[in-house]
């Protein structure tokens, strides 16, 4: 689903399509590219952290510096999906701060069950999900910091049971207020027993 977005300096001149590294003018090869980046860099040690805002970003860097010139960097535009809008720009910074600050509190969910973790790791995402601070790469985004809780949790993260259609549908039920859809989907990842 195309972004909604007031106009945007960062796409080129009379398209949707994000100005690029490569300067890939179609949207299918940038997404074709974006995709080969961001698996090889998946496959990369994450950068190393605190779980906290900043390191949020450095994901996000991590996964989309060959593709985008402004990779880790906070979204200045209002955007939206499905004429849902995200959290305006000028407040991204103050949400990121105090949801973060949340995750620090909870202990970054350390010692949790897998259910629980699953529970609170759900709200958490819902959060970051609704903010949506960057342009592109939220929701890869978001998993890549799933992966990196889990790891600090010695929780497992079973990638296999991703599937792109599920992980949107329960976003978009975390964006209406049903965050029961992506805690279950959480549970399967970090379950032990699977």
């Amino acid at each position: 689903m195309v972004y909604t977005a007031d106009t945007d300096p960062l796409c080129y001149p009379g398209t949707t399509v994000l100005r690029n590294i490569l300067d890939l003018r179609t949207q299918d090869e940038l997404d074709e590219y974006e995709l080969a980046v961001f698996l090889t860099r998946s496959d990369e040690p994450w950068p190393p952290g605190e779980l906290d805002y900043v390191h949020y970003l450095a994901l996000h860097h991590h996964l989309f510096q060959d593709v985008y010139e402004w990779a880790g960097q906070v979204r200045t535009i209002r955007i939206g999906k499905g004429g849902n809008w995200f959290c305006y720009p000028e407040y991204i910074d103050g949400e990121m701060r105090r949801i973060f600050g949340e995750l620090e509190e909870t202990g970054h969910l350390v010692g949790l069950e897998a259910r629980d973790f699953a529970l609170k790791a759900a709200h958490l995402l819902a959060e970051i999900n609704a903010v949506h601070p960057f342009r592109e790469g939220n929701g890869r985004t978001q998993l890549a910091f799933l992966s990196v809780l889990a790891e600090n949790a010695n929780l497992p993260f079973h990638d296999d049971v991703l599937d792109r259609q599920r992980v949107i549908g329960a976003m978009v039920e975390s964006f209406s207020g049903s965050e029961a859809p992506l805690a279950q989907l959480i549970y399967e990842i970090v379950s032990p027993d699977l």
